[in-house]
């Protein structure tokens, strides 16, 4: 029990830095936290240890924890090992992908799509669509340290994930980028799709920073 509760809790955090309702530079308040929660600091402080293993949170010396700054220079650390990381899973899911397969990214790609449509979509459903369709190639490139390592890059990759979207025209920009993707996986095309992947995490980070 004690196990899933700092979980829990580390999830519980997780998505409120992910929200920015405890912005980066943040301090981590445990003690009202806690009382929040209902809980002890002891799960608390548990849930903390994970998060700063993350990269999501910082520990400071005699000060306690923050929520992780990112810095220009670390996002573009961190986009430059996704590309890398991403365009060699989209190359082997050209190979091991199915016609079922292919079909269900084509059927997530239209999601995205309806989570762009400035009417009937939002923000938060175009991140969540995304990170789908992003992790399905994974998953279909059939290798889970591959996949971890991307999942722990993504975490800090969020931190900065609203200012990633915010300049004009990136939205449509990213449609657009996943398609290609998409297109070259669909046509079996290895080269186009590590590059097609490599592009989009190139114009990410110049929207980013």
């Amino acid at each position: 029990m004690s196990r899933a509760l700092y979980e829990e809790v580390a999830e519980w955090l997780r998505q409120r830095i992910f929200n920015r309702e405890l912005p980066p530079g943040a301090w981590i308040d445990e003690l009202k936290i806690a009382e929040e929660l209902g809980i002890s600091r002891t799960p608390l402080r548990e849930a903390i240890k994970v998060l700063a293993a993350e990269g999501l949170v910082t520990m400071k010396v005699r000060r306690g924890a923050y929520v992780t700054e990112v810095s220009p220079q670390d996002l573009r650390e961190v986009y430059e090992v996704l590309a890398l990381l991403e365009a060699d899973a989209a190359e082997a899911a050209c190979w091991r992908a199915t016609e079922a397969d292919l079909a269900e990214l084509e059927r997530l790609h239209t999601e995205l799509e309806a989570a762009a449509d400035p009417h009937t979509g939002s923000r938060e459903r175009f991140f969540e669509c995304n990170e789908a369709f992003h992790l399905r190639i994974l998953d279909l490139a059939q290798n889970r340290w591959r996949k971890q390592l991307v999942l722990d890059l993504r975490k800090v990759m969020k931190l900065n994930r609203h200012g990633s979207l915010a300049k004009e025209g990136r939205i449509a920009e990213s449609l657009a980028e996943h398609r290609a993707i998409l297109d070259a996986l669909k046509r079996r095309d290895a080269a186009a799709a590590a590059q097609a992947v490599r592009v989009h995490f190139a114009n990410g980070l110049q929207a980013a920073v």
